[in-house]
């Protein structure tokens, strides 16, 4: 049965039906309570009524909430996906009620990004945080009656492939001005980084316990070593410049970590660093070069040395071919000797 009523400048309309938790809404004018009684009912005597309160009246920003303390402790990478969570809480469409977005509100939110020169792939892993947070919403938080609106618009295929190296004498111009930087660890993790073509995070989080100069290799835990093609191999070789920056770096302090790593700091440390190779870049007036080019760099280095593809993969972690010819950009220089 419905019961409408006025509460000062507006119409209150409640249907209750034995069995069913009673159902309200608040409405501007009684025609407006009145039809939306008649369909509630309508729809109960039917069997198609979904009480879609919940979602109504769950906002964006408490969605995001909740999945930040739920879903993201359970990922692999907790750090980057709350790192999403954070860029996602301070747009506009946070404040908005679940059950009120639409695709359209998205395909606006990727075509804005977009302009603003963000990658293909991180506008993808940005749309899809909040499709998994949809589909948790519709199924384990009680809101079954609500529609994944990012089923509705086309989503980024993935990042644009890049083909940035090194140019002539950028390395020695770059290096030289990292060196001198009050930074200690700035030079270092910039040869490391092509050395040994590992990812920032994974590059930032290098513990001395897990390298053995001697034998040239650096085990690394499990737990750090990342999942499908964001992976790491479980012992890492070294060449011998990457030995010779490790014992250089070893010398200039006593601690666990390369580079002041600690699970607390590790933004602090790590952005300290890019902050320094950005600023070098920008006297230097190098353009369009990302401190991710420098793995592109290293596993271009590794296929010039004569490396085969299964060897280069044993040292980058890539799980696929496919994958690891989009990091490898082969000077035509370099293949002149074997040309003859």
């Amino acid at each position: 049965m419905a019961y409408i009523s006025q509460r000062g400048q507006y119409w209150r309309a409640e249907v209750r039906r034995r069995g069913i938790k009673p159902v309200y809404r608040t409405f501007d004018t009684q025609k407006q309570a009145q039809q939306w009684a008649r369909k509630v009912e309508s729809e109960i005597d039917a069997g198609l009524f979904i009480d879609k309160t919940q979602s109504e009246r769950t906002t964006l920003r408490e969605a995001l909430e909740r999945y930040g303390k739920e879903i993201v402790p359970t990922k692999r990478h907790p750090t980057q996906e709350q790192q999403r969570i954070n860029r996602w809480l301070k747009h506009d469409l946070a404040y908005r009620a679940l059950s009120s977005l639409r695709g359209s509100d998205f395909a606006e939110y990727r075509d804005a990004r977009r302009a603003s020169g963000r990658a293909e792939n991180t506008i993808r892993l940005e749309l899809q945080l909040v499709g998994h947070l949809f589909e948790m919403a519709r199924k384990e938080w009680g809101m079954e009656n609500l529609q994944n609106p990012l089923k509705n618009i086309r989503k980024p295929s993935g990042s644009n492939a890049r083909e940035r190296r090194l140019a002539n004498r950028e390395y020695e111009l770059i290096l030289n001005h990292l060196s001198k930087s009050p930074n200690q660890y700035a030079a270092a993790a910039f040869q490391l980084a092509i050395e040994t073509t590992l990812r920032k995070n994974t590059l930032f989080t290098l513990q001395w316990n897990w390298v053995d100069l001697e034998s040239r290799i650096v085990t690394i835990p499990k737990e750090h070593r990342g999942a499908e093609n964001k992976g790491v191999p479980a012992a890492l070789p070294l060449s011998r410049n990457a030995v010779v920056v490790l014992r250089q770096l070893k010398l200039a302090q006593e601690k666990e970590a390369l580079f002041d790593y600690q699970s607390n700091i590790l933004d602090t440390s790590q952005n300290a660093v890019l902050c320094v190779w950005k600023r070098t870049l920008q006297k230097l007036e190098i353009s369009d070069l990302r401190w991710h080019d420098l793995r592109h760099e290293g596993i271009s280095r590794l296929f010039e040395k004569g490396l085969h593809p299964l060897e280069v993969a044993t040292i980058s972690g890539h799980k696929s071919m496919q994958m690891l010819k989009r990091y490898t950009h082969l000077k035509s220089e370099s293949l002149l000797e074997k040309l003859g």
